[in-house]
């Protein structure tokens, strides 16, 4: 997969796997790493798939309808991919925090839903539920931010919520925040996610 590897200062700190929203690419994201924990490695990930030229993660049938084979397909595809990269790159495969947006925020909980060892946490901007009705498995000390918005067209607030609600099913520590705002990507929420994370990891 087309990626970029930065190795960080502090080699103890998590590694931020990178993920993008539709259309974006492997530098969408690399501002939002800095401003989280601007002293970890970054493993910033394209999608492998196009639609109408944009990369995507996985493919969809319709807006907000998945397509489920093929999400399953590409979740394991990035999964083994993340194996690789560990040990090309020698970072420690269990200390790895997702940030996404979108599209990536999506691939980030399918991760986690079908891989239980896949990620330490994520942080997840606009997310939707990635599948229903799957048995998940055991999320405990698992850590997830979700970062919403209350008018977003795109991913509607029952969605973050109901999403919320799987997370803590699956026994993962998980935060919900809203901002009052769509889809997009705010500082805000960054900030709030930049918090949220430091919290975690300098105690």
């Amino acid at each position: 997969m087309k990626h970029i590897f930065n190795k960080g200062k502090d080699l103890n700190k998590p590694t931020l796997l990178l993920l993008h929203g539709t259309g974006g690419n492997e530098l969408q994201m690399l501002p939002i790493a800095e401003q989280v924990d601007g002293g970890a490695s970054v493993l910033s990930v394209r999608g492998n798939v196009l639609e109408n030229g944009m990369p995507r993660y996985f493919k969809r049938l319709a807006e907000g309808i998945f397509d489920e084979e093929d999400l399953i397909f590409r979740t394991k595809e990035l999964n083994e991919f993340l194996d690789e990269a560990a040990q090309k790159y020698e970072f420690d495969r269990d200390n790895m925090v997702a940030v996404g947006y979108s599209n990536g925020a999506n691939i980030a909980a399918s991760l986690l839903f079908h891989y239980q060892n896949s990620l330490k946490g994520a942080i997840l901007h606009h997310p939707m539920v990635p599948r229903r009705g799957m048995d998940l498995p055991d999320l405990s000390g698992k850590n997830v931010f979700i970062a919403a918005g209350t008018n977003d067209p795109i991913c509607p607030p029952e969605e973050s919520v109901e999403l919320h609600k799987l997370f803590e099913k699956a026994n993962a520590n998980v935060e919900l925040h809203w901002e009052n705002r769509g889809h997009q990507l705010t500082g805000e929420e960054v900030e709030a996610a930049s918090k949220w994370y430091s919290s975690l990891n300098n105690n």
